[in-house]
């Protein structure tokens, strides 16, 4: 009996120790599965100019040695990446025998700006200040007629299959066509693409109200904005390049490594920005590009960049990011998502000096900003993806030195600067002892673990309770928890540029107008009224719910 006892206490310590270790390994592996389900991708994008006519300190040579030493730096740290080359760039052999043979992390892919060289060699007449102009009527496709586009990449493409042994896989610009963006995919097999991030008239281009972050896949008529099905998609993911700043949205703040003060290239601020993009909440994955063209000279990017790849091999050390090139990040894309996927962009922790905190929230329908500013919440950004905004270019000829993409404004207080103003925007207020005041809260919690949802829960502090706000692909819905009050809403305030999108208020929705396109809000719970002269109009709940529908056409 005492031996049987003793082999059974031994079999139960088996038991335990196999119960215990089978926990570990399933909690790693769930641990595993979540991080590969929110990848933290990095796409290190250096893009490639023979030249540059804008300053005379910026020779060949300087340009040459800068795309040198973005390499040799990358290599060093055992990092792969994205080496975009304009066509220029692209028939020099000093670059076609520093770029060839390279190890298979590294990829050498197409940038389409239209230098002289291309416009020529296609048959066509160069219009340009300089063998290379940045004007929007001279250096992109859109400065030509479809045939001349198609011509153009033709060019491009045999040339660049002819040095390298095969079409690029990746294209890059700060804006292409979606004509020749599907034609170089349906001809050629690209895979990925990237764009411009917002920016308000930064060398003539402005982009404003597009998907603010992360990759979308593109509408047939309109590059800028997400396809809202299937169908009418381009299947060519597009990612947002140079890491916008998620607070300010300023010009032009954000991660390109020539950018002084609180930019990418102050190690203080990129350190705030990887801790906010590795830490906050961004549903299906997070995204950022770091790295820059050569035209600004090693001796001005050189020390930014040198501190993120630092920063950036440290942090993929650690597991806490992955490092690819842009096209492995576009195949893995395009294997995971049929149409383009909910994101979200979650900064909690300011940067020197500012405190306030921020949510992105992006869609194949909408996106959508709440900002935190001196303990009070506001959305200060709402923009509709409507196919029925078809781009301008899109078989049009631009003959105008700038470009400009939008998309549908519903809320816009960060043009143009409004974003100054602080009592702009739609505001979440209250009615109590009869004073209108604003609800104040403490640090929202943002939970992204269920997928294609975004839960924010906002700890209130001037009434009991908690503000929750949940998004999903389609809409927007917002409630008071843990509390019977009910006397909350929200009021709209916005410049006076920015008021005459509105066209009309019922009850149950907001009508706009923008570029000749009529659209809507739909207020499935709640109601819309006008209290007083100098609001725009109010959200007020029904049974203490406001749900907003922005997927309707």
């Amino acid at each position: 009996m005492i031996i049987k006892e003793k082999q059974n206490n031994h079999l139960k310590k088996i038991f335990i120790f196999l119960f215990i270790w089978i926990s570990i390994s399933f909690c790693e592996v769930q641990d595993n599965k979540i991080e590969k389900q929110h990848p933290k991708i990095v796409n290190i994008i250096n893009f490639v100019r023979l030249l540059e006519p804008r300053g005379v300190s910026l020779t060949k040579d300087v340009l040459y040695q800068t795309t040198v030493n973005q390499l040799k730096m990358m290599k060093e740290n055992k990092l792969g990446g994205t080496f975009l080359l304009q066509y220029d760039a692209l028939m020099d052999l000093r670059y076609q025998k520093l770029l060839k043979d390279l190890p298979k992390e590294y990829e050498v892919g197409a940038w389409f700006e239209i230098p002289q060289p291309l416009v020529e060699n296609a048959g066509l007449k160069w219009h340009g200040r300089y063998p290379w102009d940045w004007r929007a009527n001279v250096g992109f496709l859109i400065a030509y007629t479809i045939e001349e586009r198609e011509k153009l990449i033709d060019v491009y493409m045999e040339d660049f299959k002819n040095i390298f042994g095969a079409y690029p896989k990746s294209v890059g610009c700060w804006f292409i066509d979606a004509h020749s963006l599907e034609y170089m995919y349906k001809k050629y097999g690209v895979i990925a693409s990237c764009f411009c991030r917002d920016q308000m008239g930064v060398d003539g281009y402005t982009l404003w109200g597009g998907y603010w972050n992360q990759g979308y896949y593109p509408s047939k008529v309109n590059s800028y904005m997400p396809a809202q099905n299937s169908i009418n998609q381009i299947p060519v993911p597009i990612f947002r390049m140079l890491g916008s700043d998620p607070l300010r949205m300023t010009n032009p703040t954000g991660m390109e490594p020539a950018i002084e003060n609180d930019g990418g290239s102050d190690s203080s601020y990129v350190d705030w920005y990887f801790n906010e993009f590795v830490n906050g909440a961004s549903m299906d994955f997070a995204y950022v590009q770091i790295g820059q063209e050569n035209s600004f000279g090693w001796k001005r990017l050189g020390k930014g960049f040198a501190h993120q790849i630092k920063l950036i091999t440290k942090l993929k050390d650690e597991g806490k990011i992955q490092v690819e090139n842009l096209s492995e990040t576009g195949l893995w894309f395009k294997k995971k998502y049929k149409t383009t996927p909910a994101t979200s962009v979650t900064v909690l922790n300011g940067v020197s000096g500012d405190n306030r905190k921020t949510v992105w929230f992006d869609s194949r329908f909408y996106r959508a900003n709440i900002l935190w500013e001196n303990g009070t919440l506001k959305f200060r950004d709402i923009h509709l993806f409507d196919e029925k905004l078809k781009c301008q270019y899109l078989t049009e000829v631009n003959t105008s030195t700038a470009a400009k993409f939008f998309t549908l404004p519903l809320i816009d207080c960060l043009s143009f600067g409004n974003d100054k103003n602080s009592s702009k925007g739609l505001q979440l207020k209250a009615i109590v002892n009869g004073k209108e005041i604003f609800l104040e809260g403490e640090t929202p919690i943002v939970d992204d673990s269920k997928k294609g949802k975004l839960h924010i829960s906002w700890p209130l502090k001037n009434v009991a309770g908690n503000f929750v706000v949940d998004l999903d692909e389609r809409g927007i819905k917002m409630k008071l928890q843990g509390n019977s009050f009910t006397n909350w809403f929200f009021d709209f305030t916005t410049s006076e540029d920015t008021k005459p999108m509105i066209t009309k208020l019922l009850s149950k929705k907001v009508e706009c107008k923008f570029k000749e396109v009529d659209y809507h809000m739909d207020i499935i719970k709640g109601s819309v009224s006008v209290p007083r002269k100098e609001i725009v109009y109010r959200l007020t709940p029904e049974k203490s719910l406001i749900s907003l529908d922005f997927s309707k056409r």
